[in-house]
């Protein structure tokens, strides 16, 4: 899984890139309060005085994701897609790809209740999870089989469409789900990794204080090069990042803090307590949001 240093009230740490504000519109309470993002690709984000909600593992499953984003408040109830969050910032943690079949209409969908909450003074962020890890290497272990129709019909409206990329792949939700009605093809030889690399997730999991040694920005520029490919004329590919997306104890495959705490020793807990909370104060943040475990008996907190 993955997730992005976000702060609503923290000053951001001195970056070498240069800060950018991704919105200067006015709150629905009149007030100004612009959204920063530093880094490259973007790694911090300072949304004072936001109402923040994140949500994971939505894996190909459109009608749960209509779900959880109504549930959040952020999503229109009458089938018409519209951002209803006003200036609150929106966080998707990765895993979006594999296990069902509208992958690339959740991303539609996502990146165009981005384009809406721009507009309102919000924000929707997205961050790198280990199945689109996995597809980008080539991995289609979990790709399910509709999810490869879904490439198929994807790139032949891709091929119909004239208008620029934010359009087009925003415009891909409201027909998806009418072509899949009406397609009749042949399964697609591999998966929407190519959709993945174009996409450019944002950022990767920060869990633990070797993580922030390492250097934040460091991983997400590595594992950006690694998925975007050499540039054009470079024969060479980047190499593997191995400390974001390799072991079990990588940032992708970690589950440090998503064991059930019921069945732990109480050292045990600790422990993991204990490298929290070295991480989050490494970091000068309040929190840590996780997906990529299913917890059954509900979230730890």
């Amino acid at each position: 899984m993955a997730s992005l240093w976000l702060s609503s009230s923290l000053a951001l740490p001195p970056l070498p890139s240069e800060p950018r504000k991704l919105s200067s519109e006015t709150s629905m309470h009149g007030s100004f309060k612009p959204i920063v993002v530093s880094g490259s690709p973007p790694t911090f984000v300072s949304a004072p005085n936001r109402r923040i909600f994140a949500v994971g593992d939505l894996h190909g499953d459109l009608a749960q994701a209509r779900s959880a984003l109504r549930m959040a408040g952020v999503l229109s109830s009458d089938g018409q897609d519209m951002w209803t969050g006003g200036d609150s910032v929106l966080v998707q943690v990765g895993d979006i790809l594999d296990r069902g079949e509208d992958e690339i209409a959740i991303l539609s969908l996502l990146r165009s209740l981005g384009i809406q909450a721009e507009g309102n003074g919000g924000a929707v962020f997205q961050v790198n999870g280990n199945h689109e890890t996995m597809n980008v290497e080539g991995d289609f272990r979990y790709v399910d089989p509709g999810a490869f129709e879904e490439c198929l019909d994807f790139f032949e409206y891709l091929g119909d469409c004239e208008e620029e990329w934010d359009d087009t792949f925003a415009g891909w939700i409201s027909l998806s789900e009418r072509r899949k009605e009406a397609r009749r093809r042949l399964q697609n030889p591999w998966g929407p990794w190519s959709l993945v690399r174009r996409f450019h997730p944002i950022a990767e999991r920060i869990l633990g204080t070797s993580t922030v040694a390492y250097g934040i920005e460091r991983m997400n520029r590595e594992v950006s090069q690694w998925m975007n490919g050499p540039p054009q004329n470079d024969d060479n590919d980047p190499a593997l990042p191995f400390p974001a997306i390799r072991g079990y104890d990588s940032v992708v495959w970690n589950r440090l803090y998503s064991r059930d705490v019921d069945d732990m020793e109480d050292y045990r807990n600790h422990q993991i307590r204990s490298v929290l909370e070295e991480t989050l104060q490494a970091l000068g943040a309040k929190g840590m949001v996780v997906g990529h475990t299913p917890q059954m008996s509900g979230i730890n907190w």
